[in-house]
């Protein structure tokens, strides 16, 4: 899947958040599409790294604007735009978590995902590991998912990850704590992911 069909081609204008919001609100056309270009490879990237490749992170990203937008008239800090449209993807993300549990719960699917479309044999490996890392993050619950990839996938401090998600530093410690060794445990039962993992150099979800 590739995120380039995401974003429009063109040289985005020189000029910052705070002036785009205030443009927006003005009734401004072409706002809509800078704060877009600019900031939808950032949700992109959070979702896919959160639920997957094929974890409709093309779709959420367009909900998440769609919300963004509906939403900006009321933001006062027209300077936290970036950190605005970043909390609108976490609450995103862990209402899909939540729904994909419930799917799951009332058996929808074995998996609360619809039936994959047959895969190239080429990458059929690749991909079957990485769909069973991805079933393995369904064990967690939504907001230890949330803390567990901001922390080990996108790489933010714990105090960030406190900032971001509005809860206090020793609620993310514990959840990023209490993930990472579930995640660990989970991955060293699985033969085929421990090994995965091994040849990478290894997986270590504690650090």
């Amino acid at each position: 899947m590739g995120f380039p069909r995401l974003v429009t081609v063109g040289t985005e204008p020189e000029i910052v958040d705070a002036d785009l919001v205030r443009a927006f609100a003005r009734g401004d056309s072409s706002a809509a599409g800078v704060i877009w270009t600019r900031h939808a490879p950032m949700v992109y990237r959070l979702l896919e790294r959160a639920l997957g490749p094929d974890g409709e992170a093309e779709d959420l990203t367009q909900d998440v604007f769609l919300t963004t937008f509906a939403r900006l008239p009321t933001l006062r800090n027209t300077d936290a735009l970036r950190s605005f449209i970043y909390s609108v993807a976490l609450r995103t993300l862990k209402w899909e978590l939540r729904r994909r549990r419930v799917r799951r719960i009332l058996h929808l699917s074995h998996n609360g995902h619809l039936p994959e479309l047959p895969v190239r044999a080429v990458d059929s490996e690749a991909r079957q590991i990485l769909a069973r890392f991805y079933a393995l993050l369904d064990e967690l619950g939504s907001n230890e998912r949330t803390a567990f990839v901001l922390r080990h996938m996108e790489e933010f401090k714990l105090e960030e990850i406190a900032e971001r998600m509005e809860v206090s530093l020793a609620t993310v410690k514990r959840w990023v704590s209490r993930a990472s060794q579930r995640v660990s445990v989970l991955v060293e039962a699985d033969r085929e992911l421990s090994a995965y993992f091994r040849q990478l150099g290894g997986f270590n979800a504690r650090r």
